[in-house]
């Protein structure tokens, strides 16, 4: 059976990848310097594929003996962005401040502050 810091941690990861469904959604790459100005068709289809490598490399490295490695790293991030999209509340292109999106963005950052301390305590 899987440990707690596990479960913990996949339940979490799976919120980051609800919030990364959400995000295409949203259309969250007219927030970042590089995507912005590009149209809104090539930046969605430069947005979502980026995040297939994104997606294998933490998969790969999450089971791989560089796991306790991506755990900290991760909760770290979670935590990071989190507070980037609670600073971009007031961004007039942030489409995130609704019930649902922040539903996930939030939690995800409360939980990696969660495992992160369990993490480190264990």
């Amino acid at each position: 059976m899987p440990d707690f810091l596990l479960v913990l941690f996949l339940f979490n990861l799976s919120l980051f990848l609800l919030h990364e469904m959400d995000a295409i959604r949203r259309s969250e790459w007219r927030l970042f310097i590089v995507l912005k100005d590009i149209e809104d068709s090539k930046a969605y289809k430069v947005f979502t594929f980026l995040h297939l490598f994104l997606f294998v490399i933490i998969l790969t490295l999450l089971f791989s003996e560089y796991q306790i490695i991506v755990f900290w790293f991760l909760d770290l991030f979670f935590i990071i962005h989190a507070i980037l999209h609670l600073f971009f509340e007031k961004h007039p292109r942030n489409e995130f401040k609704n019930t649902f999106s922040r539903a996930i963005i939030y939690p995800l950052g409360i939980l990696a502050v969660v495992h992160f301390l369990f993490l480190i305590n264990s």
